[in-house]
């Protein structure tokens, strides 16, 4: 039967629980840290891609309004300067003079606002624009000092030959740097696609770790769970059997008590009973004789109640020793079990020898009435069972246990087979955390052994005593 105390020790050993609980902790740390870590990236990344994106569109469409505001007066100015030569009024003409000059104006500063925003690849078609634009007001500045009559005679020529031509050239250099600004949205698109390929990189390579690192913590977790599902299966099992074999030692101990109920009144009525009748039957006998006179048949009558008497106190004293002996209480264990050694040799006809030395007289109560009860129980049980001729009993006595063997060369038995004094023995001895064990087969005896642990190891032993 299993000891009490291991239906309650903890599921495994506690240093592996401990470890197991960081493991995990770390494990499922570390993957909520890379959950954090992936969202957090991601979202970075989003916002770079955001932020890259709208810096791109916005500098594109600048850019695109800005140039297009170069083009549109290069294109008008020579709409003007066409109106302004073929018009025939000098007050109109010069209207037309003053709107070319404010285009002028115009253009000038949007040139100083596009060479704010110019880039390496378009300095150079920039440089070439802002040059041709200047000669071409310098080719137009004469034509303002021009009469009516030249203005009709040459400026159709001046227009067909300078002017429409120039503007031609000019758009066709700002078409070159339109076509450059898209081919920076171009390259900003590609900049921001770099940044998403990254991005997704990193998210991939995290979103994996994260996978792995699940599936590792799910495998751990799935076999500590299964183990301890099988551990506490296992408990649950030894204390189901644990309870049964409670059940039915109970079931024993009642069934022992009555019996020893039984024999105990069994003793009172034919021992105790019987002779106490005896004496009665001899006090009523005594009472005639005395009332003869005849002193001889007196003195022996009362000689042989004497007897009955004494006799009778002396199975009350043999009852009262089985019980618990005084000499235990008074003298300690090694002479209680030499006494108990010389009754069951005087008795049964069993030689029984006690090797007992150096065990101290001031062992705990409950430790010196385990060894006697065990003792006693063995005796019983060989006495009943084994038909043994020899017994011998050792109790020796270390510093920190006290360990006693039964020896005897009976017929044995099969250890397996354990009888209600074999459990009773085993719970005395498990209740003060000791350790039992019986090694019997048939036909070579029994060899009983009990450890008990001291609390004290400095008891006095029985000759620093004396």
């Amino acid at each position: 039967m299993s000891q009490p105390r291991d239906m309650f020790r903890p599921l495994g050993n506690g240093a592996p629980l401990v470890t197991s609980r960081l493991a995990l902790m770390a494990g499922f740390g570390g993957l909520l840290l890379l959950m954090a870590f992936a969202g957090f990236d991601g979202i970075q990344a989003f916002e770079q891609i955001q932020t890259s994106n709208d810096a791109i569109r916005a500098d594109f469409l600048l850019r695109t309004r800005v140039l297009e505001r170069i083009r549109a007066d290069v294109y008008v100015s020579g709409t003007y300067v066409r109106d302004y030569l073929l018009e025939p009024e000098s007050g109109k003409a010069e209207g037309h003079r003053y709107t070319l000059l404010e285009t002028r104006a115009d253009m000038d500063a949007a040139l100083e606002q596009y060479h704010a925003l110019l880039n390496a690849q378009e300095t150079e078609p920039f440089q070439v624009l802002t040059r041709e634009l200047a000669a071409y007001w310098r080719v137009l500045e004469p034509v303002f000092g021009w009469t009516t009559d030249q203005r009709r005679r040459d400026g159709y020529a001046f227009l067909r030959d300078e002017v429409f031509p120039r503007r031609q050239t000019m758009l066709g250099i700002a078409g070159q740097i339109g076509a450059i600004n898209e081919s920076q949205l171009n390259a900003g698109k590609e900049k921001v696609e770099t940044i998403f390929r990254q991005s997704r990189r990193r998210l991939t390579v995290t979103i994996g770790l994260t996978i792995g690192l699940g599936l590792l913590l799910a495998a751990f977790s799935t076999r500590k769970i299964v183990r301890l599902e099988t551990e506490t299966a296992e408990r649950y099992r030894e204390i189901s059997d644990a309870r049964a074999e409670l059940k039915q030692l109970s079931a024993r101990l009642v069934e022992a008590q009555e019996e020893e109920r039984r024999s105990i009144s069994r003793e009172l009525h034919d021992e105790i009973g019987q002779s106490l009748t005896g004496v009665l039957l001899e006090m009523a006998n005594l009472s005639t004789l005395i009332r003869t006179r005849n002193t001889e048949a007196i003195a022996a009558k009362a000689a042989e109640i004497k007897k009955l008497v004494e006799n009778s106190i002396r199975v009350v004293r043999d009852m009262a020793l089985l019980l618990r002996p005084s000499m235990l209480d008074d003298l300690g264990l090694v002479p209680a079990l030499q006494w108990q050694a010389r009754e069951v040799s005087r008795r049964n006809g069993l030689w029984v020898k006690v090797a007992a030395g150096e065990v101290s007289e001031e062992l705990p109560e409950e430790h010196k009435t385990c060894i006697y009860r065990i003792v006693q129980e063995a005796l019983h049980n060989i006495v009943k069972h084994a038909d043994a001729r020899e017994v011998k009993i050792t109790v020796r006595q270390e510093p920190d246990r006290l360990l006693l063997s039964i020896d005897d060369d009976g017929k044995g038995f099969h250890a397996q087979e354990k009888g209600m004094g074999i459990l009773g023995m085993q719970e005395r001895v498990s209740y003060l955390g000791g350790a039992f064990a019986v090694d019997s087969e048939p036909g070579r005896g029994t060899h009983l052994t009990v450890t008990l642990p001291l609390a004290q190891p400095a008891v006095r032993t029985a000759r620093e005593a004396v």
